[in-house]
């Protein structure tokens, strides 16, 4: 890979996300060194996903008070509001290195940004987790553990293909031979002056 995306190559990103997974419950672990901020933005958002992915169990319990369940909702509201501002953050900071970069005319416009794929390989990264530890469950069925496998290979042949993606992304960006937008959210349920819920109830 052009030595301009180099620390951001897909194996790098892929092994930050799976020592982090791994050592769920200790201390975040500390990001790479980089140029820039990207891969400060690249552990906040996995850090966002993997609480998340916590949230999302907590909130399908049925044997809590609704209560609970509603600030479940809530955290899953705030925490998907700030993985979105770290993609949007990751975009920007690795746009910025190809800034200078000519862009060739016959250069691809890809609709998936850099910064959504990696989000994705960091939910992949958890998925992947989580159905192996399915598929090694000891006290599960042979079935259930025989169909967590086949899950997980078909998991871990998605993750190569992303991983793939992402690194021809970069490699041509850094050529001129592709770009991608910046995509603001807009997350407008989370914003009181446009959820018409929040604000039409102070009127």
């Amino acid at each position: 890979m052009n030595p301009l995306y180099a620390d951001v190559a897909a194996d790098a990103v892929r092994g930050f996300h799976d020592r982090a997974v791994a050592q769920r419950g200790a201390a975040e672990l500390v990001a790479p060194e980089g140029p820039d901020d990207a891969w400060r933005w690249i552990a906040a958002n996995h850090r966002c996903n993997r609480l998340l992915w916590a949230e999302e169990d907590l909130a399908r319990r049925t044997d809590v008070p609704d209560a609970e369940i509603a600030q479940n909702k809530r955290a899953i509201d705030r925490l998907n509001q700030q993985r979105n501002d770290a993609v949007e953050c990751i975009d920007e900071a690795l746009l910025a290195r190809a800034a200078a970069v000519p862009l060739r005319e016959d250069a691809w416009h890809n609709s998936e940004t850099a910064g959504a794929m990696i989000d994705r390989l960091s939910i992949l990264s958890l998925k992947v987790h989580a159905m192996g530890s399915e598929a090694r469950r000891a006290d599960a069925s042979d079935a259930h553990r025989a169909a967590c496998a086949e899950k997980l290979g078909r998991l871990t042949l998605q993750r190569g293909d992303l991983a793939r993606c992402l690194d021809t992304l970069l490699a041509r960006a850094s050529e001129g031979r592709a770009f991608w937008r910046v995509y603001r959210q807009y997350k407008m349920y989370n914003d009181p002056e446009l959820n018409p819920q929040l604000y039409g109830r102070r009127r």
